[in-house]
């Protein structure tokens, strides 16, 4: 049983709506194909939320903590995805192959909607800042009677209904705005935008201490 368990609700509630990589990303995927793709990145975020839970149950994440040089390779590789992810939205836009959502979608759904669920997972999974947070996080409310590797489970799932609701309602609002997504400026904005956000999310993780 998860000991403080409105604490623990309002936390992670707290936790997922503060604005950061996993909104940019789901906004500039729901902006490229609507509310599938916005969903789907947010299911492969969400997934690896059980990746991180895992990790710390079982005491990789205290690895991590503990090893300065693991910590820097895993977090410059994180930070080099993001950098990668918002460089090909701007080279989007430099080569011209950016297009209203409606027709991305038209055109390449299923592409669209792996590539969605790819990046929403490797962007969790890839950092290092989510694996210490569980380590820090998830047992100040584990009770020490019961099992701790059920217990990280619960507590990621329950992060994965809040983060899913919230993320997923994000996509919904964005797919309702069908005008602005089918105007191509707007796309353009909102392509330049995130690109320029998830570089910028990148370089600040490459430089933190």
């Amino acid at each position: 049983m998860i000991v403080n368990f409105e604490a623990f609700l309002v936390a992670i509630t707290i936790l997922t709506l503060t604005p950061g990589l996993d909104t940019a990303l789901v906004i500039r995927n729901s902006s490229r194909g609507g509310f599938s793709d916005g969903a789907t990145t947010s299911l492969g975020i969400c997934l690896g939320l059980f990746v991180h839970a895992t990790f710390s149950a079982i005491g990789i994440s205290a690895l991590l903590a503990q090893s300065a040089q693991l910590f820097a390779a895993v977090k410059m590789i994180g930070a080099a995805y993001l950098i990668w992810l918002g460089l090909s939205s701007l080279r989007a836009i430099m080569k011209g192959q950016v297009a209203p959502a409606a027709e991305l979608a038209l055109a390449s759904q299923n592409l669209n909607l792996k590539r969605s669920l790819r990046e929403g997972f490797l962007s969790n999974v890839l950092n290092p800042k989510t694996a210490v947070f569980y380590l820090a996080f998830l047992p100040q409310f584990i009770d020490p009677a019961g099992s701790a590797f059920l217990q990280s489970l619960l507590m990621a799932a329950i992060h994965f209904v809040i983060a899913m609701a919230w993320q997923c309602g994000l996509a919904g609002a964005l797919d309702k705005a069908k005008g602005l997504l089918k105007n191509s400026r707007f796309m353009l904005w909102m392509e330049a935008t995130t690109g320029v956000v998830l570089v910028a999310l990148g370089i600040k993780l490459m430089l933190e201490e």
